[in-house]
């Protein structure tokens, strides 16, 4: 078996370990992928010279994504041009797989996210850590052991893990864990604490004063394992978590050699209590890590039950000739390779470690099987325990209790971390197969290799789901305030209108009075001159006046009465002024018309009437018509001379985010598996809005009111971005033939237009939209090549280990086949 150790160990921990052998390729044949995208604004001269090509038309010339949105209008855009720059890889894993945007009021929150950041690590990462802590001690011990198997497997552990090294305190992960955690010490201090300080902390708050505290070598010294475990790279998270699993058990013997001779009656024999508080007593022990086990029965039981398949598999494995693929790698030269050269050594290589894989797994079936069914358990053997069915189990968990009282603390803390095969195997190791483990040839790799740590700096990232954008502040729309400013328009009409009224008004009233006033004029004039012509009697005039007076007021038949006056007095009248009172009675009698002063008057009052109500309902407009058009200036104002906000330079949604592929089909991503990162521009430092935005593209060319920030993904669970399908279309909306989406808004399928009337009130302006297809291939499941954090539960899920039986150390064990019968208790 020690070939088997031999090809496990040294090879397999390079698949592992994140991007530390990368796959080269170079083919003209492969399609290439969008790899960088960055915005220019103003000029993309500067494009080429960067490594960009320009989104161009047919013939050649580079696409304003901003055309047409150019007016003198309020609120538009400008005739700044922007330009789309990309890059391009025929590397699949270095493709960008989705392009979205968020406006500045598009609906997101970066303290909701620090909220569930903080939430993730409260309820994830620090339970896994209580629990974790403990294999790791047990590492520390058996590094430091005297018992040689302990000893040499803690020390292959230590050297694997040496591997990986922390970039905040440049120390290997192997070293690092040897020396207490910084949470380790923030546990004690938080143990220390009353139960009234423990309810006001946590052991997490404890752990960030402690850190505050620290001098620079002792946090050197102590590991920030929280910070490790929740922003490490989740492959890496995976080979700690196997590793550290693998170094624990600190007795003398293994848990296989305990297993042999414990029952379930042996555990319930050293209970008290009656027999249902002994069974509780056990479940309440055991019940959850044999639910553990339950989970991996299955696969375990299957690669027992092929193999005498396996056999066949692995001689045929064994039999493949691939020293036409051994030359190619040995004569490969990387300096002088052509790509065709490059290509051939990358398929070789790929063929080399595939096979070496297929046959380590199935040497590993093979030793599991042969190992199991020479260890007596029971009335049979281990083999036979192992491939009862499920169901057989799982009507009767109690059958694994034993398994689960023969496991270290630190083991069942990791039995999420492996699976039941490295379990056994693990058991079944000893010192000698540690010796022949070799990894120095092993490229050593930082923990965090491939987590754009960014994402953990508070306020850098922003949350955006459904209920954010369907709640977000509803900003006054730029059709909103240009109805205001028409009615502003429409009510300063009427108050001109009402001016006209008041104006007309005033005039007729005006000449009405004149009127009025000319008529009473004559009246007095003609009744002046009969007083005028009055005798040298006195008595007569006054008498004559005296009448004249009194039927002006009554209107009534006045010549009869100054008739009657004159017979009276004719006697003393002078001749002469007869005729002349006559005269003057006749004109007053003709000038005199009181239906023509009653009418008039009315109408003199009609206009006054009309003229106050003309006049209140003026100033009623103009106050209207101020408002309205003072409402729409401040609208507008507001909508599009808004101060700029921060562009988070992330966005994530918060719950499952959905994509498609080119078929069409719902592609379901994990929470926090999808960081879209903020697209860069080329604004630099001293440029305008720098301070406010950074270089965070903004596809209005900040000219706009609100940015319009683009983000780009590269997810391995979504189909990549072909470079060649991008496309601009101007001035129609209709989708493309064979196109399904586009630079689209986060939430949304279809392709967005960039000249929204929602960000530009010019609406002449054409419509842009860019689409794009992705690779009909399928794509892969999700990896865990980012955090703990951003892959959900990914890379904690329990059950089944790690995905590839590759990383199973397959350690020889030099007993093997041998019968192993040692007394254990529980």
């Amino acid at each position: 078996m020690k070939h088997l150790s031999r090809i496990l160990i040294a090879l397999v921990l390079a698949l592992v370990i994140a991007g530390t052998l990368p796959a080269q390729v170079f083919a003209d044949a492969l399609p290439e992928y969008v790899s960088e995208v960055k915005i220019y604004q103003g000029s993309c001269d500067a494009a080429a010279s960067e490594g960009f090509k320009i989104l161009s038309d047919e013939k050649g010339d580079p696409i304003d994504l901003n055309q047409g949105s150019g007016s003198t209008d309020i609120g538009a855009k400008g005739n700044k041009k922007v330009y789309l720059g990309y890059k391009t890889t025929t590397n699949k894993k270095d493709a960008i797989t989705d392009l979205a945007l968020m406006n500045m009021k598009g609906g997101y929150s970066v303290s909701e996210y620090d909220a569930l950041m903080e939430y993730q690590l409260k309820e994830q990462i620090l339970p896994l850590i209580d629990r974790f802590i403990v294999a790791i001690k047990e590492y520390r011990e058996n590094y430091y052991s005297k018992n040689e198997a302990n000893q040499k497997r803690a020390q292959y552990v230590h050297d694997a893990l040496n591997k990986l090294y922390d970039d905040d305190t440049s120390q290997l992960l192997g070293d690092l864990l040897l020396h207490e955690t910084l949470y380790e010490r923030a546990a004690r201090l938080y143990d220390a604490l009353s139960s009234a300080e423990q309810a006001k902390t946590t052991i997490f708050d404890v752990s960030r004063k402690l850190y505050e505290n620290f001098s620079e070598q002792e946090r050197v010294e102590h590991a920030d394992l929280v910070t490790i475990i929740l922003q490490a790279n989740g492959q890496a998270t995976l080979l700690l978590e196997n590793l550290i699993t693998r170094a624990a058990d600190t007795e003398d013997d293994t848990w296989l050699e305990r297993l042999e001779g414990v029952t379930y009656e042996d555990l319930l024999a050293v209970q008290s209590g009656s027999p249902t508080d002994k069974m509780n007593a056990l479940a309440k022990q055991y019940d959850d890590d044999a639910q553990e086990i339950l989970a991996m029965w299955d696969t375990f039981k299957d690669q027992l039950d092929k193999y005498d398949e396996t056999l066949a598999l692995l001689k045929a494995e064994e039999a493949k000739d691939l020293s036409k693929e051994e030359a190619i790698v040995a004569g490969y030269d990387p300096e002088k390779a052509t790509d065709e050269q490059t290509e051939a050594y990358a398929n070789a290589t790929a063929a080399i470690r595939l096979h070496s894989e297929i046959i380590a797994n199935y040497n590993a079936d093979i030793f599991c099987h042969d190992l199991l069914e020479n260890i007596d358990y029971g009335d049979g053997t281990l083999l036979e325990f192992f491939t009862m069915e499920r169901k057989e189990i799982s009507d009767d968990i109690t059958l694994l209790y034993p398994l689960v009282a023969c496991l270290t603390g630190g083991q069942r803390a990791g039995l999420e971390f492996i699976t039941l095969q490295e379990l056994v195997m693990i058991g079944a190791s000893d010192a000698e197969g540690y010796k022949n483990a070799k990894i120095d040839d092993m490229i050593t790799a930082s923990v965090y290799l491939g987590v754009d740590r960014e994402i953990y700096q508070k306020g850098g990232v922003a949350l955006t789901s459904e209920a954010l954008r369907k709640d977000a502040p509803a900003a006054q729309t730029p059709e909103k305030s240009y109805a205001c400013f028409i009615w502003g328009c429409i009510t300063a009409g009427l108050a001109l209108t009402g001016i006209g009224v008041a104006a007309a008004s005033f005039a007729v009233r005006n000449t009405t009075l004149k009127a009025i006033t000319a008529y009473n004029d004559k009246i007095t004039n003609l009744t002046q001159a009969i007083k005028d012509c009055q005798t040298n009697t006195k008595g007569l005039v006054y008498h004559m006046a005296d009448t004249v007076e009194l039927n002006v007021e009554r209107g009534g038949e006045m010549q009869q009465e100054v008739q009657n006056v004159v017979k009276k007095y004719g006697t003393y009248l002078d001749e002469k002024a007869l005729p002349s009172i006559d005269n003057a009675i006749d004109k007053l009698d003709d000038a005199y018309n009181p239906e023509y002063l009653a009418r008039m008057t009315e109408r003199s009052e009609t206009c006054k009437y009309m003229m106050t109500g003309a006049a209140v309902f003026t100033v009623v407009m103009i106050i209207t018509s101020a408002v309205l058009i003072g409402l729409s200036y401040a609208q507008m104002k507001a909508y599009y001379n808004v101060d700029f906000t921060p562009i988070p330079h992330y966005m994530v949604d918060a719950k499952d985010i959905t994509a498609y592929n080119e078929d069409g089909d719902l592609i379901v991503l994990k929470n926090q598996s999808a960081y879209y990162k903020a697209v860069e521009s080329n604004r630099k430092k001293g440029d305008a809005y720098f301070s406010d935005i950074g270089a965070c593209a903004d596809l209005n060319g900040c000219v706009n009111p609100q940015w319009l920030a683009l983000y780009a993904v590269k997810n391995e669970a979504m189909s990549p971005i072909l470079a060649s399908s991008l496309k601009v279309v101007v001035g129609n909306v209709t989708v493309p033939q064979g196109y399904e989406t586009g630079i689209h808004m986060f939430g949304e399928k279809a392709a967005f237009n960039l000249n929204s009337k929602d960000y530009c009130w010019n609406q002449s302006a054409k419509s842009v939209m860019v689409y794009f297809k992705v690779e009909k291939a399928a794509p892969s499941s999700a990896g865990t090549t980012g955090s703990n954090f951003t892959a959900g539960n990914l890379a904690l899920a329990g059950g089944a280990g790690l995905a590839i039986g590759a990383l199973i150390s397959g350690l020889a064990v030099s007993a093997a086949g041998k019968k192993k019968k040692t007394e254990a208790t529980a």
